[in-house]
C-alpha cells in the first residue's frame, strides 16, 4: 500500500498543515475522508447539516488532529449563501484551502418523472447544485492562492449507466459527471495549471445512503476503502476514480458502461440493458 509520504510527495495539496474542506462530512465517505486526511496532518473543515452527527464527527476528527486543526460548520449545500459562509469560515480560520471535496448528497427517491416536483428539486439542489455552489465559493480563492489545489466531486456509477429505480438521483449524478469534466478542462487552462478536478465514482459503499441496511452488506466497501482507493488513484493522476467493491470488479463496470454508450452508437432503445428485446444480448455481452 502507498505510504502517506508518497501520497504527499506526489500531491503537495495534501501536505501536512494544509486545509481540506469536506461536505457531507458527518458520516460515510465524507467522515472517512476527514479522518484519513487528519491522520496525514491536514487541517479539516467538516460541513454537514447541523446536529448530533456533525458534533460527533467533529469530536472524532479532533481526537486525531487536535481541536485547533478542526472546524465544524453547519451548512446546507443546496443554499449558495450557506456555502459562501462556509468558505468565509474556512479561509478565515485556516488562511487557505488546498482540497475541496464536494461530497454531500441524498438518495431519497422522489418518484416518477411526472411526480413530486418539490422532491425532485430538493434532490437536485443538494446533489448537483451543492457541487456547483462549492466550486463557485472556493475555486476562485483557491486559484488566487497560486498554490497546488484539488477539487474532488462525488459522482456515482448511476450517473453513467443510469439504471431504472431512482431517475432523479441518476440525473443529479450525470450532471455532476458532466460538470466535473468541464471543470477539469477549465482548471487545466488556468495560468500555472496548479489545480485539478477529479470525479470520485464509488462502487457499492456502506454509507448513510445505504437503504435498508443496519450493518455493512458483504458486497459493500467501507468509506475507508473508498478513500484509500481514491488517494492511490490521485497519485496516479486519474480523473475518473472508478471504485470497485466486493461484488463488482472493474471489468464488469467497464462492460456495463460500454453497453450504455452502445445504446447511442447502435441506436438501441433507451436503457436497452433492461429492455425485453435486448436484455439477453446484454447478458451475452457480459459473458463474452
Amino acid at each position: 500500500m502507498i505510504t502517506d509520504a508518497e501520497i504527499q510527495s506526489a500531491l503537495p495539496a495534501l501536505g501536512p498543515g494544509n486545509t481540506a474542506v469536506i461536505t457531507g462530512a458527518a458520516s460515510g465517505i465524507g467522515l472517512a475522508a476527514a479522518k484519513r486526511l487528519a491522520l496525514m496532518g491536514m487541517k479539516i473543515v467538516l460541513a454537514d447539516i447541523g446536529g448530533a452527527r456533525l458534533d460527533d464527527a467533529s469530536r472524532a476528527v479532533s481526537a486525531i488532529a487536535g481541536d485547533d486543526a478542526v472546524l465544524a460548520v453547519a451548512a446546507d449545500v443546496s443554499k449558495a449563501d450557506e456555502v459562501d459562509r462556509l468558505a468565509d469560515r474556512a479561509f478565515g480560520a485556516f488562511g487557505e484551502v488546498s482540497l475541496l471535496m464536494n461530497n454531500a448528497g441524498v438518495g431519497d427517491n422522489p418518484g416518477k418523472p411526472w411526480e413530486n416536483r418539490d422532491g425532485w428539486k430538493r434532490l437536485l439542489d443538494i446533489n448537483f447544485w451543492g457541487v456547483v455552489h462549492g466550486v463557485e465559493a472556493f475555486a476562485p480563492r483557491m486559484l488566487a492562492s497560486a498554490k497546488p489545489g484539488l477539487i474532488i466531486n462525488t459522482g456515482s456509477k448511476q450517473g453513467i449507466t443510469t439504471p431504472p429505480g431512482n431517475l432523479a438521483y441518476n440525473v443529479s449524478k450525470a450532471g455532476v459527471k458532466t460538470f466535473t469534466e468541464g471543470l477539469a478542462h477549465a482548471l487545466r487552462n488556468e495560468p500555472g495549471d496548479r489545480m485539478s478536478a477529479h470525479l470520485l465514482i464509488p462502487g457499492f459503499t456502506y454509507t448513510g445512503l445505504t437503504e435498508g441496511a443496519t450493518e455493512k452488506p458483504a458486497g459493500a466497501w467501507t468509506g475507508e476503502q473508498v478513500i484509500d482507493f481514491m488517494l492511490e488513484s490521485l497519485v496516479r493522476g486519474d480523473f475518473y476514480i472508478l471504485c470497485p467493491d466486493n461484488d463488482v470488479a472493474r471489468p464488469l463496470d467497464e462492460k456495463r458502461m460500454a453497453w450504455a454508450i452502445g445504446d447511442i452508437i447502435e441506436n438501441r432503445p433507451a436503457l436497452s440493458r433492461w429492455h425485453p428485446d435486448h436484455k439477453d444480448a446484454f447478458a451475452d455481452f457480459i459473458k463474452g
